[in-house]
C-alpha cells in the first residue's frame, strides 16, 4: 500500500543543491513527488510510494550526508493521493 510522506527540512538547505540531491534519492527509490523551497528557509519534501521506500528517503534526509546542513526534519504521514507524477524541484 502506498503512502504520502510530507517532510519539512530545517537548516542550511537552500542554495546548496539539497533539492537536486533529494530528487536523485527519491528517483532511485522509485518515488514520486517534489522538493520545494519554503519562504521560511525550509525545504518541503512530498513523496509518495511504498512506505518502506518513503522511510528510506526520510532516513537519507536525516543521514548527515546531504548537501548543506540539516538541523531537523519534521514528518507527517497520510494515505497516498495518487495525484503525483515524476519528482520535481520547485
Amino acid at each position: 500500500m502506498d503512502v504520502r510522506l510530507n517532510a519539512w527540512v530545517r537548516g542550511r538547505v537552500q542554495g546548496v543543491g539539497f533539492r537536486w540531491w533529494t530528487r536523485a534519492r527519491a528517483l532511485e527509490l522509485g518515488l514520486v513527488g517534489s522538493a520545494s523551497n519554503r519562504p521560511d528557509g525550509r525545504v518541503e519534501v512530498v513523496a509518495e510510494g511504498p512506505r518502506e521506500k518513503c522511510e528510506q528517503l526520510l532516513r537519507a534526509l536525516r543521514s548527515g550526508e546531504t548537501p548543506g546542513h540539516v538541523e531537523s526534519v519534521g514528518e507527517q504521514w497520510s494515505e497516498a493521493r495518487g495525484d503525483l507524477t515524476g519528482f520535481s524541484e520547485r
